[in-house]
């Protein structure tokens, strides 16, 4: 994986998603599925201990270890952002009922089982005024079975060259810090942000 190229499950950049935040460091090595393994690890200490974790918000909820999928390096795609040539705002509701607007800046798309899907990118305003961060959600055919009812996020690293080649790996998939306690409240996938196929890759539902 591609340091600056990956899908960051943000850490250390504090991803702001109102209060949807991820702080552990993404897997950067040779060995992505080594990585990966070690990462979900970290994550699970941070969630576990850290003053910062979602677990520790009031009203306070058990931890218990999070649930994946078993890493796949057949998830992992590169793709160019196909940028919108008239980037709109769009109402996007949150889990508290409440509605924050958001930036389409344009997509990025990748081929599984003989067809092609895209994913939006969204811009959305970030906690210092003028500032923003970008981010992907999507429901998928495993949304309200395996994963989280809400649906799942990846962060975007924007880069200014347009000939620029990401990486969407859908190991660092995950659920924003609602799924874990209600002190929180994160963005709700639009219908628009279905991906008609079972991503079985990336963060399971946490409970049943």
């Amino acid at each position: 994986m591609n340091g600056r190229a990956v899908l960051l499950l943000a850490a250390g950049l504090l991803t702001l998603l109102a209060g949807c935040r991820q702080e552990v460091v993404a897997p950067v090595a040779a060995d992505p599925v080594a990585e990966l393994t070690a990462f979900r690890a970290r994550k699970d200490a941070f969630f576990r201990t850290s003053p910062q974790s979602p677990f520790q918000a009031e009203p306070k909820v058990a931890f218990s270890p999070l649930k994946y999928f078993p890493p796949d390096p057949g998830w992992i795609y590169r793709s160019k952002l196909e940028p919108d040539p008239n980037p709109r705002v769009v109402a996007i509701r949150d889990t508290q009922g409440e509605q924050r607007e958001a930036t389409i800046i344009g997509t990025v798309g990748f081929a599984r089982e003989g067809r092609t899907h895209s994913l939006t990118v969204y811009r959305m305003a970030g906690p210092v005024p003028g500032s923003y961060h970008y981010s992907l959600w999507f429901t998928d055919l495993t949304t309200g079975k395996e994963t989280y009812e809400v649906g799942r996020y990846l962060d975007f690293l924007k880069d200014e060259d347009p000939d620029y080649v990401y990486t969407l790996d859908f190991n660092l998939t995950y659920n924003p810090y609602c799924a874990y306690s209600p002190a929180y409240s994160c963005p709700i996938p639009r219908k628009e942000d279905h991906l008609d196929l079972a991503v079985t890759a990336g963060e399971k539902k946490w409970h049943e």
